[in-house]
This record gives structure tokens, sequence and C-alpha cells, in this order.
């Protein structure tokens, strides 16, 4: 039971100290309210136009593919770091090889399918499709 006890005195204090440092920097700070602290801050220039950008969702797409990917490294990593000593010590090759060439094959569907569907393919530009149409007539 006192492990318990150790580990709910760790929470509080976790809790306590980010409260009261808080507690302290709000009733320490100077509280100096103007206009220009609430302003868009760009380079020193005055903002212009809205604080609002479209971005191409093909950002969002291939960041969360690289992530996948990532992620699919970092569990290959620790499987062919130990490969040949269980191959050594008499561990079947087919125990093995089959869970990671499954867990290969998923990510590859998985690929075959982003690819297929459009989801890794860059959308173009109006401007640069209509310079590639001037110059295919040209």
């Amino acid at each position: 039971m006192s492990d318990w006890i150790a580990i709910g005195a760790l929470a509080v204090v976790g809790l306590l100290i980010p409260i009261a440092m808080m507690t302290v920097s709000a009733l320490l700070r100077p509280s100096v309210p103007e206009t220009g602290k609430s302003t868009t801050y760009e380079s020193g220039e005055t903002p212009t136009g809205g604080t609002r950008i479209r971005f191409n969702i093909q950002y969002y797409m291939v960041a969360l593919l690289f992530v996948v990917f990532d992620i699919e490294t970092v569990l290959l990593f620790p499987w062919a770091v130990i490969y040949r000593p269980a191959v050594q010590a008499g561990v079947p090759m087919a125990d093995l090889l089959w869970p990671m060439l499954a867990f290969v094959g998923i990510l590859a569907v998985g690929l075959v399918w982003a690819w297929r569907s459009g989801a890794i393919s860059w959308a173009r530009s109006p401007r640069a499709t209509n310079r590639k149409t001037t110059e295919d007539i040209n």
C-alpha cells in the first residue's frame, strides 16, 4: 500500500507545482493591456488580409503517410536487429519472417491504395496546367 501512497504523493506534487507557478506568475507579472499586444505580428509589418490561409490538403495527406511509414521503419529496425540472433538460436525462419512479411504486405497494400486513389499525387495549379497546355500547343 505504501507504493500507492508514493504514487499519489508524486501525482499531487506534479499537479501542485505547475499550478503554484502559474499562480505566482499571475500575481507578479505586470498587466498593461494595449491594442498592440493583440495584433498579429508579421515581422514588424502592418498585417494585410485575413489570418486564415487555405492550405492544400495534400500537405496533410503526405504528412500522414510519412508518419505511417516512419512508424513502419521504427517497427522494422528492432526486428532486423534480433533476426540473426534468433536464427542462430534455432527459431524457425517461418516464425520470424511471416509476421513481418504480413506487416509489410499490409502497408504495401495501403500504399498502393493511397497511390491509386490519388492521395499522394500532387494537385496541379491552374497556372501550371495552363502553362503546360500552352507549351503543348507550341
